[in-house]
């Protein structure tokens, strides 16, 4: 999704986010994901494409996320599939701070 589609929507404060450990939001009836990587927010769906468990639950190495259940690995930057078993990237989010606001881009 682009930025420029996207209505932000505000979940929290930057500081909820620890450094290297997602924090998860619900937004609007979807579970996504927000981490803070070297002083930069990205946020992605909470949902593995593989077996819909939990992303937030998995290690984090370098800018990939490993679900918990089986091992798939996706780019927190993107969302895409970065090892099997799963196929399908996740939805990634724009993330904006805005004074003391952390905002999420969902779509129009």
């Amino acid at each position: 999704m682009s930025a420029g589609t996207a209505r932000f929507v505000r979940v929290g404060r930057p500081g909820d986010v620890p450094d290297g450990r997602p924090e998860v939001f619900e937004v609007e009836d979807r579970h996504i994901a927000v981490y803070r990587l070297d002083g930069a927010y990205y946020a992605i769906e909470d949902i593995c494409t593989h077996d819909g468990g939990p992303l937030a639950e998995g290690e984090v190495e370098g800018c990939e996320v490993i679900c918990p259940r089986h091992g798939a690995r996706f780019d927190i930057k993107t969302g895409a599939v970065r090892c099997m078993p799963a196929i399908t990237p996740v939805e990634a989010y724009p993330v904006r701070v805005d004074g003391d606001d952390l905002l999420i881009g969902l779509p129009d």
